[in-house]
């Protein structure tokens, strides 16, 4: 088969006519410097398709560039939209249904790329639109080449319009003729989006959300700016960027960041969803559900919404009675009591047992030591409560026993103190993840915002769900979602931890807290979620520019 296509090929190149357009369709694909499958629309003789294959195929012939002619539109075979060339020839009959065919299924758009070849019959706009495409809605971001036969050379343009009632506009793509091959300007090494930055005054619509109706009255003035924060700050960033592109702008004004009600989308995400707006103003977090729906530029403004708490005092954690010391150094105290219980007994014994003409006399003392353990358990537990003694050892081994203990004990109870007092004056740190701030005895409080209350009420990870549902909405409680001003408030009394958007929430705690306060806080995430990003509507042809803008 292989021999029969190149005897074909052959044969087709040798005896028939040599046809300029193939060559020049071959150098402008291969001057893409892309890989390209080409989708043909041609109604063209069969040893005029033979060159054009083999004039894409290069010299290589055995590794020729994929190529398929079509009859109808399909898109069995876009799955590398970047790679796919549309070679459509305009004189062609039938063709306005193809171009119909694929405007509806918005293959006019980036990443195809279209070479349109036309006979320069039929052409509107100073003879570079061709009457066939003139109905169709060509965007910026479409890559559409025009040719134009002018005797043996060709001239190639660039054709879109900014919006649906805009004109047309055009721009020089190159040049070919048979000795020098396809030229094109240096500019044109740009992409398309950095040439076409000037919308030329199109009104673009934005949505914002706001969830207090007087902030619309405030969006530049930095009047309650903790009141619709995102939008506040993001407002100047994205009037900017129209400016940047030379826009007009339309404002829309939604509640909410839009959520899927009864398999429908509300809010700013509905607004973008049913093509009513460009661009959401306000960012949004990056979920999987949205991402099917919309697409996402850049996160202009990283925001973090969290648990923020002061640690509670040590004692509401622990007894501090007994971690003032180290369960080896209890251990070694109880060890060292022992020891000089034993000791003292045994010297009260070893005195009592001597004999001597005095012996009489110290049984009529009743400050000498008896030789029992009643006697010698309460003078140690009066030497660890730092207490005297009425009894002693007369013996100078006894009295060196009984200094040894009253300077341990006195040194140990001083230890001791010190350690409680200075446990008393520190916080705990053994809350460190959200379950240990789920079975700790803080209580809590969120921040009354639309995404918190969807996303805490959607938890489905156990330990988020079991936090909104025994700390946040216990049953017959109402949901503990709270102002600003009040959740930071009950923050600085301490055992409460309150979820709110830190950038905003620490204004809030500068004014409340005292210096020496703001060091005892801690932070724990909540959300399982990416910093917001600023979205646009899907397929919007203006998506790069608004990415460089």
């Amino acid at each position: 088969m292989k021999v029969l296509f190149l005897f074909v090929t052959g044969f087709a190149l040798s005896y028939g006519e040599v046809y300029l357009d193939t060559k020049m369709v071959a150098d402008v694909v291969r001057a893409m410097n892309r890989p390209s499958t080409v989708v043909s629309w041609l109604c063209w003789p069969f040893n005029k398709k033979v060159q054009l294959y083999s004039a894409l195929a290069g010299e290589k012939i055995d590794e020729p560039v994929m190529m398929q002619f079509v009859r109808n539109q399909t898109t069995n075979f876009y799955s590398r939209e970047q790679n796919v060339v549309f070679l459509v020839d305009l004189a062609c009959p039938h063709v306005i249904q193809f171009l119909n065919d694929s405007s509806a299924m918005t293959l006019f758009r980036t990443p195809f790329r279209w070479i349109l070849l036309s006979n320069g019959n039929n052409t509107l706009h100073g003879d570079i639109i061709p009457q066939p495409i003139t109905h169709l809605d060509i965007f910026p971001d479409a890559e559409v080449i025009v040719t134009r036969q002018v005797n043996d050379s060709f001239i190639l343009r660039f054709i879109y319009k900014i919006s649906p009632e805009s004109p047309w506009k055009t721009e020089l793509y190159g040049h070919w003729n048979p000795e020098q091959g396809f030229q094109k300007p240096l500019k044109n090494n740009e992409a398309i989006a950095l040439r076409r930055l000037d919308l030329d005054g199109f009104v673009i619509k934005i949505c914002y959300v706001l969830t207090d109706n007087d902030s619309i009255h405030h969006l530049t003035d930095e009047v309650n700016d903790h009141i619709d924060t995102i939008t506040k700050v993001n407002f100047p960033t994205t009037n900017h960027l129209l400016d940047f592109l030379n826009a007009g702008r339309q404002f829309y004004f939604a509640d909410t960041w839009g959520y899927k009600v009864n398999g429908s989308w509300n809010g700013m995400t509905g607004y973008l969803v049913r093509e009513e707006v460009e661009i959401g103003g306000s960012p949004m977090f990056f979920t999987s559900e949205r991402f099917s729906i919309v697409d996402y530029i850049a996160s202009p403004t990283p925001t973090r919404s969290k648990f923020v708490f002061q640690q509670p005092k040590l004692s509401y954690e622990n007894n501090l009675f007994l971690l003032s010391f180290r369960w080896t150094v209890w251990y070694s105290t109880v060890a060292l009591v022992f020891l000089m219980f034993l000791a003292l007994l045994g010297v009260a014994f070893w005195e009592w047992k001597k004999q001597g003409p005095d012996r009489e006399l110290k049984e009529s003392d009743a400050s000498i030591l008896r030789a029992s353990v009643g006697d010698v358990f309460v003078l140690i537990f009066g030497a660890a409560c730092q207490q005297g003694s009425p009894v002693e050892l007369k013996g100078s081994l006894g009295r060196v026993v009984m200094l040894v203990l009253f300077l341990a004990l006195m040194f140990l109870y001083t230890s001791y103190s010190a350690n409680i007092v200075a446990l008393l004056q520190s916080s705990s740190s053994q809350i460190r993840t959200l379950e240990d701030l789920l079975h700790s005895r803080i209580t809590f409080g969120v921040h009354d915002t639309v995404f918190n209350r969807y996303y805490f009420s959607t938890a489905t990870e156990p330990v988020r769900k079991a936090i909104y549902e025994k700390k946040v909405a216990p049953p017959g409680v109402t949901p503990r979602f709270i102002s600003m001003e009040e959740g930071v408030k009950r923050m600085r009394k301490g055992l409460f931890a309150f979820h709110m958007e830190t950038g905003v929430g620490y204004k809030f705690v500068g004014k409340y807290f005292k210096e020496g306060e703001k060091c005892g806080l801690k932070e724990i995430q909540y959300l399982q979620v990416i910093d917001p990003w600023l979205a646009v509507r899907k397929n919007t042809p203006y998506k790069e520019m608004f990415k460089i803008g």
